[in-house]
């Protein structure tokens, strides 16, 4: 080794920072994500520095700034890529047919789902201390230009509300307020999720048999007729 090269400029923080080549650096934006998502997780994100991240990511801190502007911007990114998995369910959801309870108890499954596959993330998004202010209102922030940081979280419970407004209209749901009985669905299923998330050694039920127990239990109270 002589002490040359990419990985020396990145480990040295040269004043000429090293730009990957072509097509890399998406792959190291990737690893940053990765590193910061582990460091959030085993130390919380208030003691999380970018300091921490880059080494995990095997970088230096000067070539991290060429990706992200501070530690806010990568949570953000986080949360925007696991959020974006859950509005690209829930808009197939919307898409498959089926009555309107049908897609509803599908999108609640969907969500639960989701919190399970993605424990990490659900942990940072939802389990820990508000870290960062969101940018905007969850009830409002869907009608934000796409890309906009924080927007795919608005645009998951837009498309929960966007239901439940339909099922109001039709008489079949509880409630006027589409946002408030959005917000009960949500975060009763929360519950479930941070639950089996944080107590793994409990002696659950088959998390098949939870799921639809729990979505036949919210559903009974908030349906004013069975679905």
């Amino acid at each position: 080794m002589d002490g040359h090269g990419p990985v020396a400029a990145e480990a040295a923080g040269a004043s000429k920072p090293y730009r990957k080549r072509k097509g890399e650096g998406h792959e190291r934006r990737e690893e940053i994500l990765a590193a910061a998502r582990s460091v959030f997780v085993a130390e919380g994100y208030e003691h999380a520095t970018i300091r921490k991240i880059a080494a995990k990511a095997g970088v230096s801190s000067t070539a991290l700034y060429l990706y992200f502007p501070d530690k806010d911007a990568i949570l953000l990114e986080i949360c925007d890529k696991a959020f974006g998995k859950l509005v690209a369910r829930f808009e197939a959801i919307r898409n498959d047919g089926g009555t309107l309870v049908e897609r509803l108890r599908r999108l609640m499954e969907a969500y639960l789902r989701f919190g399970l596959a993605h424990p990490d993330e659900y942990r940072l998004i939802f389990m820990t201390k508000q870290a960062i202010p969101m940018p905007f209102d969850h009830r409002t922030g869907a009608d934000m230009p796409q890309g906009t940081p924080g927007a795919n979280g608005a645009k998951a419970f837009a498309g929960l509300r966007d239901l439940v407004s339909a099922l109001i209209q039709d008489g079949t749901l509880k409630g006027e307020d589409p946002n408030l009985m959005a917000e009960v669905i949500w975060a009763s299923g929360h519950g479930l999720v941070s639950l089996l998330i944080t107590m793994p050694t409990f002696h659950w039920s088959p998390v098949d048999q939870l799921i639809p127990a729990m979505i036949d239990a919210q559903l009974n109270g908030v349906l004013r007729k069975a679905g």
